[in-house]
């Protein structure tokens, strides 16, 4: 890193560390989409300071113990490629903050946006009593769900028992235990036939072998399990596919998301109405598919 000398302000380190990123040819993508965010995130934590601190605090000089911490936050960062979210233990989602590591994905999904209308217009809320957060990773699509849908009950699995150990911690920080419980499941083998839902949510693996041999060196910090999905990108996406329908109510409806994966799924898929949403936020690759309709 170029030298710190004659950095003071608060506003002096986070141009410090954007300009740093930049030249680093760091990738961003795990909460932030730029470098100027990125080092204003890992700044203000590190500092033990909102993400919304008002302007006039960027003036604030800062002591020589912080400025150490700041740049020493910065320059791992950049040495070791590890998004943000890895280095502050946080993410947020759906505007609500969640423990993250290096045992699951950093969420990022444009599911977000549906939960955030209660799954509406393609789901009456109301009737919601069960839902399934199918490779719920840390838990956030489910839990968002849960907060989002009171009346619910949640089950949030997966094949990976570290991932649902940060799932649980999850569940205590937002104090839903009375209403969502992780079950350990290698997709849906381990439901038995009384398990029935309402609605099935999934962010599962989907990434192709392609794109897994081009990804950046930060998303290779996250579990190749919770993004490798075989040559095609359909390895799980198949399984869901096969077997929803035995795990839905009758109304039930099963909402995938499937990324840059979406034209594979049409291709493999042509007969299935399925239903691709879109997002005023941005993002793709969602599909929809009520029970009445799957195999």
């Amino acid at each position: 890193m170029e030298s710190t000398t004659g950095l003071r302000t608060l506003r002096d380190f986070i141009r410090f560390g954007a300009s740093q990123f930049r030249a680093a040819g760091l990738s961003f993508g795990h909460g932030t989409d730029n470098a100027f965010d990125e080092a204003a995130w890992l700044v203000l934590h590190t500092l033990h300071l909102p993400l919304d601190l008002p302007e006039s605090w960027w003036s604030s000089n800062l002591s020589e113990a912080e400025r150490t911490r700041v740049i020493a936050v910065l320059r791992t960062r950049i040495e070791t490629r590890k998004p943000a979210a890895y280095l502050t233990g946080e993410a947020w989602f759906a505007g609500l903050p969640f423990f993250v590591d290096e045992h699951v994905l950093v969420p990022r999904s444009p599911l977000a946006e549906l939960i955030a209308v209660g799954f509406e217009p393609w789901i009456e809320a109301d009737s919601v009593e069960r839902v399934l957060d199918l490779c719920t990773g840390g838990g956030c699509i489910g839990i968002a769900t849960a907060l989002a849908l009171p009346q619910a009950q949640v089950d949030l699995s997966d094949v990976s028992e570290p991932a649902l150990a940060v799932a649980v911690r999850n569940i205590e920080r937002h104090d839903v235990g009375d209403r969502v419980q992780v079950r350990h499941s290698d997709v849906l083998d381990a439901l038995g036939p009384e398990d029935r839902y309402d609605l099935i949510v999934s962010n599962p693996p989907y990434v192709d072998a392609r794109d897994m041999a081009e990804l950046p060196q930060e998303y290779r910090h996250e579990p190749e399990l919770g993004l490798a999905a075989g040559e095609d990108g359909l390895d799980i996406v198949r399984r869901i596919l096969a077997d929803a329908r035995r795990h839905l109510t009758e109304d039930g409806a099963l909402i995938v998301e499937v990324g840059n994966s979406q034209p594979a799924v049409e291709e493999a898929f042509p007969d299935l109405p399925l239903i691709w949403l879109e997002f005023e936020s941005g993002g793709h690759g969602v599909f929809l598919a009520y029970a009445r309709d799957l195999p």
